[in-house]
Order: C-alpha cells, then sequence, then structure tokens
C-alpha cells in the first residue's frame, strides 16, 4: 500500500526541517489531547455516578412525596389540598450560565434567583402532618430536579466534548501524523538520491578531467 504524503511539497532540506518540526508539534498535540479525552472521559464517569446517585434520591423521594400527598388527600379531601397547595408561593426564576471547565462551556443551572420558604405559607391548623410532610419532600424535590438538570447539562456537554476531542485525536493518529512521517521519508529519500547522483556525477567528472590530463601530458 503506498503511503500518503502532505501535498505540494518540495523535496528540499528547508523543507525537510520545517515538516520535522510539525511532525513534532503534531506529537505533542496528540499527547495534550489523549490527556484531554482521558480527563473528560474520567470526568464523564464520576458525572454518571452522580446523576445515578441523584435519580435513586428523586425516586426515594417522588414515592415518599406522593404516598404523603395520597394519605393528606385521605384526611383533608382532595379538594382542601388542591387548596392548600394554590397558596404556595412562585420561588423564583431559574437563570442559566456557563462554566468553562478543560477548555468546555459548560450550561449551568443557576438557582441563585430561587428561594425556598423557611415556613409554609399556609396556616399549621388548616393542614395535617402528612400535608406537611408532602410539602417538604415536594419542596426538596424541586431543589434535586434543579441540581439533577444541571448535572445532566454536564453530562450533555462532556459527551459532545469526547467525541470532539476523540476525532482530533483520530485525524492526528490516523492521517496527519502518517502523512509527515510518509512525507520526511519521501523527501530524505529524494535528498539521499540526488546526493548520490551528485557523487557520482562529481566521481565522473573527475575522471574526465584526469583523462585529459594524462592525454595533454602525453602531448
Amino acid at each position: 500500500m503506498t503511503e500518503e504524503i502532505l501535498d505540494n511539497v518540495n523535496p528540499t532540506r528547508m523543507e525537510l526541517l520545517e515538516i520535522r518540526k510539525k511532525r513534532v508539534l503534531a506529537e505533542k498535540g496528540h499527547k495534550l489531547l489523549e490527556e484531554k479525552r482521558d480527563a473528560l472521559v474520567e470526568r464523564f464517569f464520576t458525572v454518571i455516578e452522580q446523576r445515578n446517585a441523584l435519580r435513586q434520591e428523586l425516586n426515594d423521594l417522588f414515592s415518599q412525596g406522593y404516598t404523603s400527598l395520597i394519605q393528606a388527600e385521605m384526611i383533608l379531601g382532595e379538594h382542601r389540598v388542591d387548596e392548600l397547595a394554590t397558596l404556595t408561593p412562585p420561588l423564583g426564576e431559574i437563570q442559566m450560565s456557563a462554566e468553562n471547565i478543560m477548555g468546555v462551556k459548560i450550561p449551568k443551572v443557576d438557582t441563585t434567583q430561587i428561594t425556598y420558604p423557611k415556613q409554609p405559607s399556609y396556616g399549621f391548623f388548616e393542614s395535617c402532618s402528612k400535608f406537611d410532610d408532602a410539602y417538604q419532600q415536594f419542596q426538596k424535590i424541586v431543589q434535586q430536579l434543579l441540581l439533577l438538570s444541571d448535572i445532566e447539562s454536564d453530562l450533555k456537554a462532556l459527551i459532545l466534548e469526547i467525541e470532539k476531542t476523540k476525532r482530533r485525536v483520530n485525524v492526528l493518529e490516523n492521517t496527519l501524523i502518517p502523512k509527515l512521517d510518509a512525507t520526511i521519508k519521501y523527501i530524505s529519500m529524494q535528498l539521499d538520491e540526488r546526493e548520490r547522483e551528485d557523487f557520482f556525477r562529481r566521481k565522473r567528472i573527475k575522471a574526465i578531467m584526469e583523462k585529459q590530463k594524462t592525454y595533454e601530458h602525453r602531448r
């Protein structure tokens, strides 16, 4: 199989030096990208573990919250529970920001505008303990859902960056570096061939000159 070389290459010593410099830079870039890819993959699996643990926690919270809510409806009645739920004030607005992690811009959920009331907006004599439990559990669910959305954003951004970094590593490893190596080899062979031709040309000229000197001496 013929090795592919770079386009528009002049087989000169200057070109050989330049391509050798590019080869060194490509190798350094390849190493840095590999390190970046490995670091991103390591972070990805760490975030996956966090996401899975948080999902399990949310499943438990949802189960507890709905159980408390159903029990509250059994005690107070569905209509009364709906009335109490409408008394809950808005928590605020979610903002979006970005965080730079290893050169990757990751969207972040900004919850600084979210306010969780320390006390319920309804009177304790108007509700029951099961409704209070549901109120606290669903407030915790909201907090954890926002955290989960943040983690999911991390994962999506990491997946895209890992794929992009892997493509760059593959291009360097399978295309550019082999081309540079093949080009270095090609130019070196061309230069060696020229040196051999120059050597034999000088040798031939020297033989002709010596032959001519011998002829003139005999005359």
